[in-house]
């Protein structure tokens, strides 16, 4: 009976058997200074990425579990949220050159506590703690790990102390997402770079901020891409085994190279590094697949990813975008409203939700989704008049109507702010204008617009396909036949 019993317990998780899934809350930041946050964040994510090389441990991603940051939640009750079997929160009190690091593991079956620290460190042993906190997670979940696979959860990539804060301090404005804050993300990966030219993670972090920052800014892919690219092949050159050094690089291979066999290479081996690495999942489908039209393995990566990071809302937008790609516009529609009820002001999935209603010609829906769009940026939310012209050129002139306004709409953000010429390229082909299209999409060619790779996907362009120019743009894009 008593055999039996232990048996039993075990199976539920109730004793000392193996967990092969946890979550990392955001670590709480004790100090009173809220400029600290840099250093409780970073090192929540450091643990994160160390432990998301195991591929026989699924780790939460971290926009997942930030999404619980500041908030006095149970970790038991996280658990169940997130359906894993462990779950690991924190606190970071730093007292000048010195920190206070406590942890807490929890099993999630029965809330018991099985394993709890408190580390006092100099600043410049924070990178060892990570990697102590990391291997004793390891232990206490009865992981069965190889030498190599011991190694994975040691990634100190550097000896300088002030260059791993740098670092810190870069991957927490990366994460915060506005055109301010990844300008400050640029600057300090520069700077931990200057205090460690050998940093291979600082180099990764800076073309991963490189790969995306046009489109917070509204400037031209070519400013940022090439070096974007330098960034990904220096970190690669320092430490290949990198999974976001080669999701970055595959990147830059599809979107600015066209190298679309070099793409799924890196993209290939990302994955290969890290099968939990959710970025590389949602790059390989987004920048890779998606183009390319193989539209069922571009949503079965997109996915996987969510099961990695279910609350990212870039992935739960994508992942609409995906469906739209493949035509398939009312899970489109149905995946772009789930998002925006998690996001209410996610302007990505917004965007997305008014094509889909374009292409079903749902056009007062799509008129209705513009106005609660935030100002700024594109789509932006016409003001009052615009909306009253767009409204009205719709009941008057039906579909030409819409789209011929919008493009007036458009004309005018231009003379404020950039916009991709492949924008115009899309409204004018709706509008019917196949020789202002194709004008505005030689423009996008030439500046290598990072959206230009979907030309072959873009609902928009249906009406163009047949026309010899357009053939001849897809040929120039060297898609693999």
């Amino acid at each position: 009976v008593l055999a039996a019993f232990a048996v039993n317990t075990l199976w539920k998780g109730g004793g000392t058997g193996r967990i092969d899934s946890i979550a990392i809350l955001p670590f709480t930041n004790g100090t009173a200074d809220p400029d600290a946050d840099y250093l409780s964040d970073g090192i929540s994510e450091s643990v994160i990425d160390n432990l998301s090389q195991l591929p026989s441990l699924r780790v939460m991603a971290r926009s997942t579990v930030f999404r619980y940051k500041g908030k006095n939640v149970d970790a038991q009750q996280v658990g169940r949220e997130l359906n894993v079997g462990a779950v690991l929160t924190g606190r970071v009190t730093r007292h000048g050159n010195n920190l206070t690091i406590s942890t807490d593991l929890v099993r999630v079956s029965d809330g018991t506590e099985m394993w709890g620290h408190r580390y006092e460190q100099s600043m410049s042993d924070a990178q060892h703690v990570v990697d102590g906190i990391a291997q004793e997670i390891s232990n206490h979940l009865s992981l069965r790990l190889t030498a190599d696979q011991q190694k994975l959860l040691v990634r100190r990539g550097t000896q300088n102390p002030e260059a791993y804060q740098l670092y810190l301090e870069g991957l927490y404005y990366w994460n915060k997402r506005t055109p301010d804050d990844l300008q400050k993300s640029v600057a300090y990966y520069q700077q931990a770079i200057a205090k460690d030219p050998n940093y291979a993670l600082a180099y990764a972090g800076l073309a991963n901020v490189l790969n995306i920052i046009n489109d917070y800014l509204d400037r031209p892919t070519s400013e940022y891409l090439p070096r974007a690219e330098a960034a990904a092949n220096k970190a690669l050159q320092i430490d290949d085994s990198l999974a976001e050094a080669h999701t970055a690089l595959g990147f830059a291979r599809a979107i600015y190279d066209l190298d679309w066999p070099g793409a799924a290479r890196q993209f290939e081996r990302a994955i290969q590094l890290n099968p939990n690495a959710a970025n590389a999942h949602y790059f390989y489908g987004q920048s890779y697949l998606n183009p390319l039209g193989r539209h069922q393995e571009a949503i079965h990566e997109f996915k996987r990813a969510l099961e990695l990071d279910p609350l990212s809302p870039i992935i739960n937008a994508n992942l609409g975008t995906a469906y739209y790609y493949a035509g398939q516009f009312d899970l489109s529609i149905e995946q772009q409203r789930k998002t925006l009820g998690m996001y209410p002001n996610f302007w990505v999935a917004s965007s997305r939700l008014i094509a889909a209603y374009e292409m079903k010609g749902m056009y007062e829906e799509a008129i209705r989704e513009r106005s609660t769009l935030a100002p700024g940026g594109y789509p932006y939310r016409p003001d009052p008049q615009e909306l009253s012209a767009l409204k009205r050129a719709f009941a008057e002139h039906g579909a030409q109507g819409y789209w011929r306004e919008s493009l007036q709409i458009l004309k005018a953000r231009s003379r404020k702010f950039y916009i991709s010429p492949l924008f115009y390229a899309r409204h004018y082909a709706m509008a019917g204008d196949k020789d202002q299209a194709f004008e505005w999409l030689q423009r996008a060619f030439e500046e290598k617009d990072s959206s230009f790779e979907l030309i072959n996907v873009e609902p928009n362009f249906d009406s163009l396909r047949s026309d010899p120019r357009f053939q001849k743009l897809v040929q120039r894009m060297n898609f693999p036949k």
